[in-house]
């Protein structure tokens, strides 16, 4: 019996300019891909089904608003009505102020603002790419990440068996913004800050006195089990709902032991459980600072008064 085979995929890479468009193409080519970049809307059939053939191999284009004939309100009709391919829209988006300094510091001019500042066409082409944004399989927020972290995200989503889902813990610090790529937060500020701690402070959560300094702690562990608890019922849950990336944030105020040490267990604990977990902890290498811990109306008020109080 000759058993099925799978459509190659065929990835249409779209978003905000200088999101990372050239970064996840690289990294799809290296990995593989036969990819495109900029290509004519009209061109799209005849590139998937060059020579006659439909591609063995995954496809993706890029397409943006410098690329002719793109309409963001009808690409997503025309990616789904092409045979043979399994279709797909990632969406690169970014935080303003990112992309702003992204174009300040390569004095690139935005294609939609050749002649006015960058800010006028990064809103003009948030506006204009919604419905893109809106039909999106995926999402991939960029501000948090640099070069080396997408391209190990773009590994971890498109380097393996694609029918696999990709589950990733990561770990951030609300001082710094919260995680912009998280599906679902919780927030661990309530609990004693180990940063208060002169011996601690220099340690992260990753190391064995600051887990066990916490694991003291009574809410710990039944905080700990009861967010475990929850996780084996939802992610299989949202799996089922046909959702590809699920990413679960754990946040403390300065993302350097509370949300480490939490991210840490919980993958340990998923893996029991016969998950295959990732790890990112965003703010692991920021250096132990007193005015990022006390970030005013974030820490809780304890903290503030362990530091008086020294």
């Amino acid at each position: 019996m000759i058993s099925e085979r799978r459509l190659p995929r065929l990835l249409l890479v779209t978003g905000m300019s200088g999101a990372g468009k050239s970064t996840v193409l690289d990294t799809l080519e290296d990995m593989g891909w036969d990819t495109v970049d900029n290509l004519p809307a009209d061109l799209l059939q005849d590139f998937v089904h060059g020579g006659g053939q439909c591609r063995t191999a995954p496809v993706a284009v890029a397409m943006d608003a410098r690329s002719r004939g793109f309409d963001p309100a009808h690409l997503p009709e025309l990616i789904r009505s092409i045979d043979g391919v399994e279709p797909e829209i990632l969406y690169l988006d970014c935080s303003g102020t990112e992309l702003m300094r992204r174009y300040d510091e390569t004095r690139r001019r935005h294609p939609l603002a050749p002649d006015r500042p960058a800010e006028d066409g990064i809103a003009r082409e948030r506006q204009m790419t919604m419905p893109l944004r809106i039909g999106a399989d995926s999402v991939l927020d960029t501000t948090d990440l640099s070069p080396a972290e997408l391209r190990d995200e773009l590994q971890r989503r498109y380097g393996g068996d694609s029918d696999q889902p990709v589950l990733t813990i990561a770990s951030f610090g609300f001082a710094r913004g919260i995680s912009r790529t998280a599906d679902l937060v919780f927030d661990l500020r309530f609990l004693p800050n180990p940063h208060w701690e002169e011996d601690l402070r220099p340690l992260t959560g990753a190391d064995r006195p600051v887990r066990d300094y916490l694991a003291a702690e009574p809410a710990w562990g039944e905080t700990m089990e009861r967010i475990e608890s929850l996780l084996i019922d939802w992610i299989p849950r949202y799996w089922a709902a046909g959702k590809s990336y699920v990413t679960v944030a754990f946040g403390c105020t300065g993302g350097r032991h509370r949300s480490v040490a939490a991210a840490v267990e919980m993958a340990e604990r998923l893996r029991g459980a016969g998950f295959a977990p990732n790890v990112r902890h965003r703010d692991l290498a920021s250096p132990p600072r007193d005015t990022i811990e006390r970030h005013p109306g974030r820490a809780p008020a304890s903290e503030g008064e362990d530091e008086l109080n020294r």
